[in-house]
Parts: C-alpha cells; sequence; structure tokens
C-alpha cells in the first residue's frame, strides 16, 4: 500500500525525472548502443528500475531496441518530435535545396547530398544538370556501400578510425564483386581523401565517362554529417576546373553546416525520412 502511495503522491514526478535521465544518457551516447547495465550505472538507477523505465519509453516510442538486440536507442520518432519542437530550423534537404540549385546552375552538372546510414550512403537530395550521367545511388533514396563513389569515400574517410574499420571489414566483402575494389585500393582511396578533405574519381570506375568529385559537410562541432558531391561527364572533370569545382562546392558545404539542425531526422534515420527509395545497392 505504501508503493501505490508513493505512486500517487510522488511517484509520477520520480518517474518522469527517471525517464529523463535515460533519455539524456541515450542521447549523451551519440547514438551508440547502451545495454540496460550501461544506462542502470550511469543513471544510477537499478537496473530493474531502469528496464521498466526503458520498456514504458519504448510503449511511447521514443526508445526502441533492434531486434535480436539486448541494447537501446533513442528513436526516429524522438529525433522527429525534437525536430519538430525546433522547427524554426530547416531540414537538412531544405537548407540544401538553395545550393544544390546554385551549384546545379552554375556548374551545369548533376549535384548531390548524400547522408550516412549505418555501412551506407543515401541519397538525401539530388539536381540532374543538362549532361546526362548514371550514379552509384540511383534517385533520391538510393544507396550504396560507404567506400563505394566519392560521397561515400568522403563519408567513410572522416569517421572516427575505429568506426571507420569496422566499416571498413563490413564492406569490402561487398565491393569485391566490382572487380576494381579492394581493401588496399580502398585505403589508399580513404588516405587521398583525408590528406585532400575532398574525393575524387581516379581510376577504374562502375560507369566509365563519368566522373564524380565530393566534400564533406561538417555541423558547428565539426563532424561530419553528409557529402556534397557533383557528376559531370569525364571531359568535364578537367584539372583545370577541378580546383573551382572544390572551391564552390566547400563554399556551399560551410554554409549549408551553420544552418544543420542537430535533431534533423534525416541525419539519423535517413531511409524512414525518406520512406524507403530505390536502390542501388553493390552488396
Amino acid at each position: 500500500m505504501a508503493d501505490k502511495k508513493g505512486a500517487g503522491e510522488s511517484g509520477a514526478p520520480g518517474s518522469l525525472q527517471r525517464a529523463f535521465s535515460v533519455l539524456r544518457v541515450l542521447a549523451e551516447a551519440q547514438g551508440e548502443r547502451l545495454r540496460l547495465t550501461e544506462i542502470a550505472a550511469r543513471t544510477g538507477q537499478a537496473p530493474a528500475t531502469a528496464h521498466r523505465v526503458l520498456q514504458a519509453l519504448i510503449q511511447e516510442d521514443m526508445v526502441e531496441q533492434p531486434a535480436q538486440s539486448k541494447a537501446y536507442q533513442l528513436s526516429v520518432a524522438f529525433f522527429a518530435l525534437a525536430a519538430s519542437a525546433g522547427n524554426r530550423h530547416s531540414t537538412l534537404r531544405d537548407v540544401c535545396r538553395p545550393a544544390l540549385l546554385r551549384l546545379s546552375g552554375m556548374l551545369n552538372d548533376t549535384v548531390f547530398v548524400l547522408v550516412r546510414h549505418g555501412f551506407d550512403a543515401v541519397c538525401l537530395d539530388r539536381i540532374d544538370g543538362p549532361f546526362p550521367v548514371r550514379s552509384h545511388t540511383g534517385d533520391i533514396g538510393g544507396k550504396m556501400p560507404l567506400g563505394l563513389g566519392q560521397a561515400g569515400l568522403i563519408l567513410l574517410a572522416r569517421l572516427p578510425e575505429a568506426e571507420r574499420e569496422e566499416v571498413i571489414r563490413f564492406n569490402i566483402p561487398r565491393l569485391r564483386h566490382l572487380g576494381f575494389m579492394d581493401e588496399i585500393s580502398v585505403r589508399v582511396l580513404l588516405k587521398e581523401c583525408l590528406e585532400k578533405d575532398y574525393a575524387l574519381s581516379s581510376g577504374p570506375a562502375l560507369y566509365p565517362g563519368t566522373m564524380g568529385l565530393a566534400v564533406p559537410i561538417t555541423d558547428r562541432n565539426g563532424t561530419v554529417v553528409a557529402a556534397l558531391s557533383v557528376a559531370a561527364p569525364s571531359e568535364r572533370m578537367t584539372p583545370e576546373r577541378v580546383p573551382m569545382i572544390v572551391e564552390m562546392l566547400r563554399r556551399e558545404a560551410q554554409q549549408i553546416g551553420a544552418r544543420i539542425n542537430p535533431f534533423d531526422p534525416a541525419l539519423r534515420r535517413p531511409n524512414h525520412f525518406l520512406g524507403g527509395g530505390g536502390s542501388v545497392d553493390a552488396s
């Protein structure tokens, strides 16, 4: 009876505090999934209490536990709610669209913005130029393994080292069948990306006659959240033209990065945000 009384008089505020404590811990994990014991230790709650809180948050769709996993993470709905609350900030697609239009208009080439989703890069938006080109991701919502294509390379190169190594181990088997992508070639390309801070087509390609160039988009904390990329017929990617393209992409990327909403659901779950989409996956 005492427990019921406590729940009625002070349990609700206490439960709310415990729930916020769990949400903060999961947010501070920056996308890393946490197990129950870790959450309990970080919040100072007993494991049984933390478990009850997590189950309540799952019922409210604020936390999710991926299938066959014993770990927890913030849900898509949580980030969508946060994005709605910060509605004065534009979504990444809204922020990028004027830049894509400007770049496509000035360069007369096809321009893309891609974001990372797990082991893949997903095309969030694209503006087609007058010269037809084929891309690894196909249309908006299409995906490709990180490490393939210029956007996939720069997104992979700028990951923290341990995370980058995990992606390399997972994706190399997905790329070998292409015939020109192995671990050595990928590592050479990644080294070049880190030295130049942009990715440019070189050597064999999946679509001969087409070249691409990509630069990273970083947020205000310096974290890479997306890639801005241009694709064009090879004859348009001349040594004289490349520095100008790099400068234009970097200028637009810097302006985009300064306006990014960190709660934008497109950065966390692009496939959900785009409602799926076509895929030219090289797996």
